[in-house]
């Protein structure tokens, strides 16, 4: 009997990277494996702005504005993550308000919002 080496392909790349919806296209912000579950990142856009990343705990990935709005300081990304009623929130480490992470509307305040941003997964 002779011996038959077999030649194998390359793994393929299974790296995910979470994309945000930005100016008609869409601009990856990490490889989904650097977020952790119920902890947030800030990352920087194209245009200087800053945006909050989050898994939640069941792992869906969401990012909003980082600034606070009743601070003016680029913090949310390091608030604590929860759930009310079933909606994921980011609450402020400094003054606690609670932030949706869906659609950024503040849970404390009808009158205050962050921008939600649009993500997906490639």
């Amino acid at each position: 009997m002779t011996a038959t080496t077999t030649a194998h392909a390359p793994a393929p790349d299974l790296t995910t990277v979470v994309q945000l919806a930005y100016e008609g296209g869409w601009f990856t912000l990490c490889e989904r494996s650097l977020l952790v579950p119920g902890r947030g990142v800030a990352a920087l856009l194209p245009d200087g702005r800053q945006v909050a990343v989050f898994l939640d705990r069941a792992g869906r990935a969401y990012a909003i504005d980082n600034r606070d709005p009743f601070t003016g300081a680029y913090v949310l990304s390091r608030g604590l993550v929860g759930s009310a009623g079933g909606r994921p929130f980011v609450a402020s480490p400094l003054l606690k308000q609670r932030f949706d992470l869906a659609t950024g509307a503040c849970l404390d305040d009808d009158g205050v919002a962050v921008e939600a941003f649009e993500l997906r997964e490639a």
